[in-house]
């Protein structure tokens, strides 16, 4: 979600392989349903990060989610109920 690509962009020369990665993928609004699902998920988990619990919201079973953040990811998926690959980075 645009959250996410938030986090990682920075524009300029640098992020030409970013970029063209990003051609493949579809970047979805973090609206108001996807926010109050994400901050209802961070109820059950204790969490705090909105951006992560979307991401997770937004992952089908069977996906993969690379992540800094793995113990977080890993944790929000369990709360949730999706079965899905947690790949640090």
């Amino acid at each position: 979600h645009g959250g996410v690509l938030g986090q990682v962009w920075r524009g300029g020369k640098r992020q030409e392989r970013l970029a063209a990665f990003l051609r493949g993928v579809a970047v979805v609004p973090l609206d108001e349903d996807l926010g109050r699902r994400s901050g209802a998920l961070l109820g059950r988990a204790r969490g705090s990060d909105v951006i992560d619990a979307a991401v997770v919201l937004l992952a089908a079973d069977g996906d993969s989610i690379l992540t800094s953040d793995a113990e977080d990811l890993e944790s929000l998926a369990e709360k949730a109920g999706t079965h899905v690959d947690i790949v640090p980075v």
